[in-house]
């Protein structure tokens, strides 16, 4: 559930929490579809954060999680299928960065 900034706020993104005034007031449901529009008025609200659906970027550099990964490996190289399961994580990591 990553919480973020307005500035961040993307067309397509979805909420996870609704979106209310400081009363209370719901002013945008869970699960409503950003726009272009709806994000300018969730930044003219002065809205701290939002939270938006989705998994939440990885907190780690992906230079360190890679190394991390060699480092994990190292004294297992010798064995094939460690190398084929190393390279899958290799991949999931980077996906994990875009």
């Amino acid at each position: 559930m990553p919480k973020i900034t307005p500035d961040k706020l993307r067309p397509g993104m979805k909420l996870l929490r609704p979106v209310t005034n400081k009363g209370g007031m719901v002013l945008l449901g869970e699960g409503t579809e950003l726009t272009a529009a709806l994000i300018e008025k969730i930044r003219d609200m002065g809205a701290d954060s939002i939270f938006i659906q989705g998994t939440s970027p990885p907190s780690t550099p992906k230079e360190e999680a890679l190394s991390g990964l060699d480092r994990r490996f190292k004294s297992v190289e010798e064995k094939p299928y460690m190398d084929v399961i190393k390279k899958a994580l290799r991949e999931h990591i980077k996906d994990l960065y875009g």
